[in-house]
């Protein structure tokens, strides 16, 4: 998949969102807060979020275009907390595949702006009960399964390829043996390349200290997501 054609799936999300979520829930929504607003836009990295400007009184999602292009096959779907969330809830019959993937996201991001609006995020417990129980409604009652639908509906109207083939992920404790601390890497694509250290191996993410341009920086990488620098 091209980084524009990731965009342009990040954008149906966007577009998703707002007309499946967002608009039959703008009664209520508003009523509890007069004036909120949503903008959904797709950002240049694998960043995916909810925030909430209260001065502004505006929602904002960010779909990441590396999210999107890492969520198409399963050696990059590994690691996503959406990817946990599939399996081990149930949601979706508990199967990954690109469609659900990016169907779940656009769920799990508005869980995150309805949660915001019940007053339940709280700093150092955001992915909390009160998020789940939202997240859990959303699937029960047929929200998800009506994102799903219509993202499949407009991708493949604009004959966009978001395939809804079932997959499983690689094993992760093989991943993390593959990487040594020290070791030089490389993950991102184009000008969006970033070259690193390894600093640590985690469970399913390496630390890397940025090289180069990135010096000074830190970065949590999904194991899949990193290649050896030759």
């Amino acid at each position: 998949m091209t980084s524009t054609q990731a965009r342009q799936l990040g954008q149906l999300m966007c577009d998703t969102t707002y007309d499946i979520l967002w608009q039959p829930a703008t009664g209520w929504l508003t009523e509890r807060l007069p004036g909120s607003s949503l903008q959904c836009r797709v950002g240049a990295g694998q960043a995916t979020y909810h925030r909430f400007d209260p001065q502004q009184k505006q929602h904002l999602i960010t779909y990441g275009v590396l999210m999107v292009e890492a969520k198409q096959q399963p050696d990059t779907a590994h690691g996503w907390l959406s990817s946990r969330e599939i399996r081990r809830r149930g949601y979706f019959d508990g199967q990954l595949s690109p469609l659900n993937l990016l169907a779940h996201t656009c769920c799990h991001e508005f869980a995150h702006l309805l949660q915001q609006n019940a007053g339940k995020r709280f700093r150092g417990s955001v992915h909390n009960r009160h998020f789940y129980e939202i997240l859990d409604e959303l699937h029960a009652s047929g929200g998800a399964a009506a994102v799903r639908r219509s993202l499949a509906i407009r991708a493949a109207d604009r004959g966009m390829a978001l395939s809804t083939d079932p997959f499983e992920l690689p094993d992760s404790s093989a991943a993390r043996q593959y990487w040594q601390v020290g070791e030089v890497v490389t993950f991102g694509a184009g000008a969006r390349e970033i070259q690193g250290q390894i600093r640590r191996v985690n469970r399913k993410t390496c630390t890397v200290e940025g090289t180069g341009r990135s010096v000074g920086l830190r970065y949590r990488v999904p194991l899949p997501l990193l290649r050896k620098a030759g």
